[in-house]
């Protein structure tokens, strides 16, 4: 009778998957490569030359080890000098993120996709393909077989409660994380085990005594949004399991091109941040443009060095294509929401909203009419240049600075040295 119980309920509300693959970068390297590298410590660093470039990701052997993400090669060494380090490989993470994501969607049409490694699934009426907890072994047994990728799958009502089961089991877990399970499995956790409250939102709900999940579930409303605005009761609906939003079908016309890098220091200075956010806005701009897209959106990513990530975005008036353009949205968009800049470890650029060059309705005024031309005529020319020979073969002043021999001796920050982490097309 509870199991019919069960099996009703699932059917009322909305069953959703979240699939997250297991220190993704280096298992795709284990993957293409188990001779070198299965079960082995392993890390991948944005510059493996450098001592002071950044993990940014590290198996699980490297982990028991004391290794984690974040760290500076030169920690990771010193903590584990046997350590395996392995150069990014961008273009292999892609065809891997492709063919998990392939699989997922073979199940329902429903598929969020949220970063390169992981994804949220709406299987609310995908019962065709079994129960559940069936489809998710399937999903899981068929990346393991046909990818050689370990992935973690939480199930839940909502996204946020199946986002909290893939993490409880890892690598290779498969969790079911119900509402009525909320009390007995998270209550007593603190809260920045709940996902989206980062550590500065949990030293504030600690100074007003509120420091497990279960405390923020049972706190006064009133008091939280005095405190935090409408932020305040969202994160007391979350403590109780409850999440609205919506899976959100990943569709055509959210292509969107990026990078990030990770800086050799950490930077505060307004004018470094700009010309590393130029640098940034020069490659994605000129990758968008082999593909003959403009954009519609631009969105920056800011990473402190407690590794607290921010993302802003703004929608454009009209699509551009230009690096000039980008620079200049990507930089208003970063004094607005910082105009004290706070140390920055790590910064992106990612343009959205892509649409065909051809297609696209771009209005001019007339000075704009005026010197488009000659602006496009510009950009095909340098973008020749760097085709037939190299990508430094055309630097522009701000990227140089003030000092342009001093930048181009210690090539910290010039765009053909800078670390990539994340170098991505989500199609």
């Amino acid at each position: 009778m509870e199991k019919r119980e069960e099996g009703r309920e699932a059917r009322k509300g909305r069953v959703v998957l979240h699939l997250d693959m297991n220190a993704f970068y280096c298992s795709v390297h284990e993957a293409e490569e188990p001779e070198k590298y299965a079960g082995k410590p392993t890390a991948v660093a944005g510059s493996v030359e450098l001592r002071k470039g950044i993990i940014v990701t590290c198996s699980y052997p490297a982990r028991a080890k004391g290794v984690r993400t974040g760290m500076t090669v030169r920690q990771g060494l010193q903590l584990y000098p046997e350590l395996i380090l392995i150069r990014p490989d961008f273009d292999l993470y892609r065809r891997y993120s492709q063919g998990f994501r392939q699989i997922a969607a073979s199940y329902t049409p429903i598929m969020e996709t949220v970063s390169i490694d992981e994804c949220y699934l709406d299987i609310t009426g995908s019962s065709l393909f079994g129960s559940p907890l069936e489809i998710a072994e399937t999903i899981q047994r068929r990346i393991r077989l046909e990818w050689s990728l370990p992935c973690s799958v939480g199930i839940g009502p909502n996204k946020l409660l199946a986002k909290m089961a893939s993490d409880m089991k890892k690598p290779s877990g498969l969790t079911v994380l119900r509402i009525r399970d909320v009390p007995r499995l998270l209550w007593d956790k603190p809260c920045d085990q709940l996902f989206g409250i980062g550590r500065k939102t949990a030293d504030k709900l600690r100074k007003l005594n509120i420091r497990t999940i279960g405390q923020l579930a049972a706190a006064d409303e009133t008091l939280l949004l005095s405190q935090f605005g409408v932020y305040g009761p969202h994160m007391k609906e979350a403590a109780n399991g409850i999440d609205r939003s919506p899976v959100r079908e990943t569709k055509e016309a959210s292509k969107s091109v990026g990078h990030t890098t990770t800086l050799p220091a950490n930077v505060s200075a307004r004018p470094e941040i700009h010309r590393v956010l130029l640098n940034l806005a020069d490659q994605t701009a000129r990758r968008m443009r082999r593909k003959g897209f403009v954009a519609g959106c631009v969105q920056i990513t800011v990473r402190l060095p407690d590794m607290t990530t921010y993302t802003r975005s703004r929608t454009l008036d009209k699509p551009l294509e230009d690096a000039a353009s980008i620079h200049r949205e990507a930089c208003r968009l970063f004094d607005e929401h910082w105009p004290r800049p706070e140390p920055v470890r790590l910064l992106g650029i990612t343009l959205q909203s892509l649409q065909p060059k051809d297609s696209a309705a771009v209005q001019l005024d007339l000075f704009e009419y005026e010197q488009e031309p000659r602006r496009e005529a510009l950009t095909k020319a340098m973008d020749a240049l760097r085709d037939k020979f190299g990508e430094s073969a055309v630097l522009t002043a701000g990227m140089l600075g003030e000092d342009p021999s001093a930048l181009i001796r210690n090539r910290k920050l010039r765009g053909t040295s800078l670390q990539i982490d994340e170098d991505f097309v989500i199609n």
